[in-house]
């Protein structure tokens, strides 16, 4: 492919609004352009390298015997009903009526779809298990884009769907997406790791991430050298184990103006005590009733914990007005201290490590004022302690009790167990050997197609651009000709060893352009091809070429006549 013809409008200078560095190298390379918030446009490069993870993903899935199909973007509105999802899903869920006035949705994920799809043609326990899947666009409308195609409001995505009669067969289907993944993302050249996860808005009781590991990931990984690891948002921390109370340490609670300190660094600041000394109160609404979460100061509420502690489907912050009514307190400076009297029925969590705190802060009921000497296991009732806090330095694994290391990662897939709440809300059922009803159990397991690519220039670039593993680059060889429409010989030879190349299945990029030598080398810098290729009036001279792999400082030179010989080794073809 001549670069002549091909469309690949690359930029110095990354817009002002791209956020994230795979967002700028994308854009700069002419991957993709921005059409709106959260919406791109794949150019030719970028589409070619998109096809290829397509590609990977498909043999892989196949390989694990899943069947592939094709499902309509826009879904009705009442088999969202059926499942409960088209009130719980959030403004993320982008909705409409067609000339009729029937309601419907753009697929942000085909849980629904699907399971419709299946309950009208299975009704026997021997025709499961079945895996479907499929590439396609989805939409959620996102409230703040950002991180380009990362976190896009409009996204293409392999989604597959798995049906089992029994838990063994759901096992069994779930173990071949993790061992299908694993291969996948091997294949894509990654490092990367499957972490325990939480399953959010999809649903089900138990899930794997697999994150590519990346300095700029955009999610936390808590890793144990047992062997457990899982994304902050799930990671379990291990129960401190505090000393009894000695009560001739307690001291007897008292008021402290702290005006206008809102946050608790104010509050340590001006109180003089480390954040850790503080509890933090925080209210939520969970399916519409108030409960109170209680986590030290220098510590994060995890509300994906939260909400599985208490089993609630909807887990919202509370407004201004319900904490004000039910704390009795303005924001900020409410204390669980004595809540419990004036509200018996309101329920009080605390993470285990507020059962710690000695001799603490908390809010003091009233503005401007925090109450000290607040000891949680003397003054609050409190109805549990649990592991409510999102993993941080210092905290040890459940497992083996040592303490945590975090890396970053990138989200590239995902798999849940997602049990029966489809098939069960659908009633896609099947009638078991004993001619007896049951509901088909299911997972699903889905891939960020766009994301796998952001993914890959996250974890590997440099300085001058992107830096393509092998399997995804858009091109095996950049083969760059300097003079090559005023120089007869410049042209013989790079036409002859392109065409060579393309004969042994190895892909070229021929760099025809009439620019000069800087800014060819810099865009094939920028676009990150593995093997560079230079052909120039001075070097053919000497029968000679340049040689250099993207990620070589220095160029080596070769004699054209074993040009293709090398290459194709270099390349592994």
């Amino acid at each position: 492919m001549k670069l002549s013809n091909y469309y690949i409008p690359t930029l110095k200078e990354a817009p002002k609004d791209a956020d994230n560095l795979s967002a700028k190298l994308m854009i700069r390379a002419g991957l993709v352009r921005k059409l709106g918030s959260g919406l791109y446009e794949w150019l030719p490069l970028g589409f070619k390298v998109l096809k290829k993870v397509e590609q990977i993903i498909r043999e892989e899935m196949d390989r694990a015997g899943a069947n592939e199909i094709w499902l309509p973007i826009i879904q009705p509105k009442e088999l969202w009903e059926e499942s409960g999802r088209w009130a719980h899903f959030g403004d993320q869920l982008l909705k409409l009526e067609d000339r009729k006035g029937a309601g419907f949705c753009v697929s942000p994920t085909a849980e629904e779809e699907v399971t419709d799809l299946v309950r009208k043609d299975i009704s026997s326990y021997k025709q499961l298990p079945k895996c479907l899947y499929q590439f396609g666009t989805k939409f959620r409308d996102e409230i703040r884009p950002r991180f380009g195609v990362m976190r896009s409001r409009e996204f293409y995505m392999k989604d597959a769907y798995s049906f089992a009669a029994n838990d063994a067969q759901a096992d069994d289907w779930y173990q071949r997406m993790y061992d299908a993944y694993q291969r996948i993302f091997k294949r894509c050249g990654f490092k990367f790791k499957a972490v325990e996860a939480d399953t959010g808005a999809i649903g089900g009781n138990f899930s794997h991430e697999f994150m590519v590991l990346a300095a700029n990931g955009e999610d936390a990984i808590a890793d144990s050298d047992c062997g457990y690891a899982a994304n902050t948002e799930k990671a379990a921390v291990q129960c401190p184990q505090f000393p009894a109370l000695n009560e001739a340490e307690l001291k007897p609670m008292q008021k402290a103006d702290t005006p206008k300190a809102y946050t608790v660094e104010d509050v340590a600041a001006m109180l003089k005590v480390p954040t850790s000394k503080l509890i933090k109160l925080l209210l939520f609404m969970a399916d519409g009733k108030p409960v109170v979460a209680l986590v030290r100061g220098d510590h994060e509420l995890n509300e994906a914990k939260f909400r599985a502690f208490l089993k609630c489907e909807e887990l919202l912050k509370a407004d201004e007005e319900t904490y004000t009514r039910v704390t009795g307190s303005f924001v900020g400076f409410a204390g669980a201290q004595g809540l419990k009297q004036k509200h018996p029925e309101l329920p009080i969590y605390a993470d285990n490590y507020v059962k710690g705190v000695i001799n603490g802060v908390s809010g003091g009921n009233e503005k401007d004022v925090h109450m000290l000497n607040v000891t949680p296991q003397r003054d609050i009732q409190v109805d549990a302690y649990a592991d409510l806090k999102v993993a941080s330095e210092g905290d040890c694994c459940p497992h083996c009790g040592k303490p945590f290391t975090f890396t970053r990662g990138i989200e590239v897939g995902h798999v849940f167990k997602l049990g029966t709440k489809y098939s069960k809300a659908m009633n896609a059922n099947f009638l078991d050997e004993n001619q007896k009803a049951q509901p088909m159990i299911m997972g699903c397991y889905g891939i960020g197609v766009g994301r796998v690519v952001a993914a890959a220039i996250e974890q590997s670039h440099d300085d001058n651009g992107i830096i393509w593993p092998a399997p995804l680059a858009p091109f095996d060889v950049c083969l760059v000709a300097i003079d090559y429409d005023s120089n007869p010989e410049v042209k013989k030879h790079a036409d002859e060893i392109t065409a060579a190349l393309e004969a042994k299945g190895i892909s070229v990029l021929l760099d025809d352009r009439d620019e000069r030598a800087g800014i060819k080398f810099k865009d094939a810098d920028l676009i990150g091809i593995p093997h560079r290729l230079v052909v120039s009036s001075r070097s053919v001279k000497d029968g000679q070429c340049e040689y250099k792999p993207r990620t070589a400082k220095e160029s080596e030179r070769w004699n054209l006549t074993d040009a293709v010989e090398k290459l194709s080794a270099a390349a592994g073809k």
